[in-house]
Formats: structure tokens, C-alpha cells, sequence
């Protein structure tokens, strides 16, 4: 199965889809020498430009996220606010092809009845909340901040203190930055990189849905027997 991941990054989300068991290709804007697969350096929002949609079997955006996120302060408006257009050009995808999407991003974005993952869901020494709209069911696995050791020396506010996951964001330092790789399970990336990424294992749990999903519509259009 093919899936597009548009506004890619560096990979986070992609890998994730691979260990799922999709064959993924990336586009982002900008230039993204660690991405780790087939990667198309153009605007992710002229997808429909870019290449025949109807050959990818699921697309996932994950949009810029700084409109939405808390860490950009006052700044915020500066930035571009994709989510519904996004939406709308997935829409209009789906219901040309009927592709399955996925649009990742901050708590605090607008996004329609998201599930929310966070990284101690999955054993990750990580407290990073994102959101995801899925146009297929996904169940999310709680939060399980409770089980997690407080291990991580960070510093904050003038003072440094014992954290259970590192604060990935800015460029480390104070944050424990030598553990990122670590609480995110990424091996390839810089910190700049991961500062803008999510846990591939977030869109391992998605894929295997979104698999499961596309398996199950191929087999109701073909006229083969469901599963139940």
C-alpha cells in the first residue's frame, strides 16, 4: 500500500506508516536531506499538481503547526493557519478516489474530533500531546504520564528539576537535549529536526487502523466476503 505524507519534515510520521507496512513518499517545502524514503521537494498544498493521487492508497498532512502552538507566543498570527484548506483538499480527494487522510497537529488546532496520542501510551519516556483528525476509526490509548520516572534533569525557570521526559523543543539545551533521540525513538534526525517531529510510533498505531480500514474497503468493493 502507498501512502503520500505531505509536509513530511524530516520523517517522523513516515516511518511510522513504514513500520505499519506502507510504502511512503514525502513532500515538504523545504529542503529535508535526513528524510529517510522517497522525498519530493515542492508545496505539499499543490499536491494535486504534483502527482497522480489516485495511485497513493492514504495521504497524511501534518501542516505547520506554529498558528496553533503555545510555544510560538505572540507570534503566532504570522504564521499560516493550512488546517482547512488542508481539510478541503483531502475532502476533495476522498471523494474523488475515496483515499482515507489523516491531519496531524498541535492541541490547541482546529481539527474535528480528533483522537489525541501521547508518548506514554507507547512505553516512550515522552510527554508530547498531538492531535489527529482521521477520516477512518482510530481508538486511542490513554495517557500513562502515571507509570513514567521522573529521570530527566531539565532546566526551567532559573532552576533545574527531576522530569519524567524531556521538554523537546528550541535547539536542547537545559532539556535534557541527549535524550531526545531516546524519548522520541528517532535515530536519524538532528535536534532542530526533532523539535518539529512526532514519535514514529503515533502513525505505527494509525497505520495499522488505516490498513485494516483499506483492506476492509477494497474487500466490500470487490464483492468478497468480509471479516464479520
Amino acid at each position: 500500500m502507498k501512502l503520500l505524507d505531505l509536509f513530511c519534515g524530516a520523517g517522523g510520521c513516515s516511518v511510522g506508516y513504514a513500520r505499519a507496512g506502507f510504502e511512503v513518499v514525502g513532500v515538504d517545502i523545504e529542503p529535508q536531506p535526513s528524510y529517510p524514503h522517497r522525498f519530493k521537494h515542492g508545496n505539499a498544498m499543490e499536491a494535486l499538481d504534483l502527482f497522480a493521487i489516485g495511485a497513493f492508497d492514504a495521504i497524511h498532512a501534518s501542516p505547520p503547526c506554529q498558528a496553533y502552538s503555545t510555544i510560538t507566543g505572540e507570534g503566532r498570527d504570522e504564521h499560516p493557519d493550512l488546517v482547512a484548506n488542508t481539510r478541503a483538499m483531502l475532502q476533495e480527494i476522498e471523494a474523488e478516489f475515496g483515499t482515507p487522510w489523516i491531519i496531524e497537529n498541535v492541541v490547541g488546532a482546529p481539527l474535528e474530533n480528533p483522537i489525541m496520542l501521547c508518548g506514554s501510551s507507547f512505553g516512550l519516556p515522552l510527554r508530547r500531546h498531538r492531535l489527529f483528525e482521521c477520516s477512518f476509526d482510530v481508538m486511542a490509548p490513554p495517557c500513562a504520564h502515571g507509570q513514567q520516572e521522573k529521570r530527566f534533569d531539565i532546566y526551567e525557570h532559573g532552576k533545574w528539576r527531576k522530569s519524567a521526559a524531556p521538554a523537546i523543543y528550541g535547539s536542547g539545551g537545559g532539556k535534557a537535549g541527549e535524550h531526545w533521540g531516546e524519548a522520541m525513538g528517532i535515530d536519524w534526525m538532528t535536534r532542530d529536526e526533532m523539535a518539529q517531529a512526532i514519535p514514529p510510533a503515533y502513525t505505527e498505531h494509525i497505520g495499522s487502523y488505516l490498513r485494516a480500514h483499506i483492506e476492509h474497503e477494497n474487500r466490500d468493493r470487490t464483492g468478497e466476503a468480509l471479516p464479520w
